[in-house]
């Protein structure tokens, strides 16, 4: 892969995650519960988030081994079938616990692969 690809494919997790953070920011959990559109909107988001990580090269995700990057890909697969709903607390606790560190360690990946 080109790397001008992967810095394309980083960009556009880096918009999904900004966009997560953006439609989320200042809600709390009862909010969330009780919002069927921003759940979907965050469910749609993680499976966008699953399959854009499943295109970047293993030598990218090589470079931060304590994501879990493996579990990250999957978790597309769980998001399916679509009458197969995900608990409601487990898309929040996704977005509050495991998008944060993801987050970060995508903008240190665009510097490293800008910098190459």
């Amino acid at each position: 892969m080109m790397r001008r690809s992967v810095i394309l494919r980083l960009g556009d997790l880096r918009e999904i995650l900004d966009g997560i953070s953006g439609i989320t920011a200042g809600t709390a959990y009862p909010e969330f519960a009780e919002s069927w559109g921003l759940q979907r909107a965050v469910e749609r988001s993680l499976e966008m988030v699953s399959a854009a990580v499943r295109q970047l090269p293993p030598d990218v995700k090589a470079a931060e081994p304590d994501i879990p990057w493996r579990q990250i890909a999957a978790m597309g697969q769980l998001l399916h079938p679509p009458d197969r709903r995900v608990a409601t607390r487990v898309l929040w606790n996704s977005v509050l616990e495991h998008l944060p560190p993801l987050s970060d360690a995508i903008d240190r990946l665009i510097v490293r692969e800008e910098s190459r």
